[in-house]
């Protein structure tokens, strides 16, 4: 029982730290947003919510510069100012938004957010023994290989959880009589919109899939609902 208090004390931690960073971005939304009511994604809102049995969808505006969407641990979905802007400027359309909220939606049905709690308490166990383990038989470096397959191992749960997202909106979007091709055109420039091209990272280190991976993904759903 006493080897087991270290990974216990680790994991403890984990979880400390998840809920207080739970704690400041619910605060931090809190004061940065406002309900989503813009009159060109308010068909869109609707037109989700019937496709799924529901009133219309509820969604908020998260008021920072950068493109992107956000579920967030309480359930609520979140465009940020960024991404109403290029809208506005004619960039990105209606229905590319709602595969945006589609996208998010799929991460709160199947509890992404919830379950990085458990993954990052693991992930912070996986990094502190091989450190100790590595850090034995090549000092110096272990720590940083450990770093590294820490890093590794999260950003492939965080690809598996958008390829499950991305299933879900492009369901979602078919239902709603939107199609794929807004949620795939959308991954076509959506690395030009975030200005996130070219940051060199190794594909195994980033948290999204590449965005021609996730197109190729989506036409083979489409392939497979065809047969059927």
């Amino acid at each position: 029982m006493l080897k087991l208090t270290p990974i216990l004390l680790i994991l403890l931690y984990a979880a400390a730290m998840w809920l207080f960073s739970a704690w400041r971005l619910r605060a931090e939304l809190n004061a940065r947003s406002t309900p989503l009511r813009h009159p060109r994604l308010t068909p869109m809102l609707e037109r989700l919510g019937r496709a799924m049995d529901l009133p219309p969808i509820r969604a908020h505006v998260y008021e920072v510069a950068p493109v992107n969407g956000l579920a967030a641990p309480d359930g609520r979905i979140f465009l940020t100012r960024g991404f109403l802007d290029r809208l506005d400027r004619g960039e990105v359309t209606e229905a590319e938004l709602a595969s945006v909220i589609a996208h998010e939606l799929g991460h709160v049905a199947h509890g992404h957010t919830r379950r990085r709690m458990v993954d990052f308490a693991g992930q912070n166990v996986v990094r502190m023994v091989l450190a100790g383990v590595l850090g034995r038989f090549l000092p110096g470096i272990g720590v940083w290989i450990a770093n590294i397959a820490a890093s590794a191992i999260a950003a492939r749960l965080s690809r598996q959880d958008e390829f499950e997202a991305d299933a879900f909106a492009s369901a979602l979007m078919v239902k709603a009589g939107l199609g794929t091709e807004p949620q795939k055109s959308l991954f076509r420039k959506l690395d030009r919109l975030a200005g996130a091209a070219g940051t060199g990272a190794p594909a195994w280190l980033l948290s999204h899939p590449p965005a021609a991976a996730r197109i190729a993904a989506i036409e083979k759903l489409e392939a497979r609902w065809r047969v059927a």
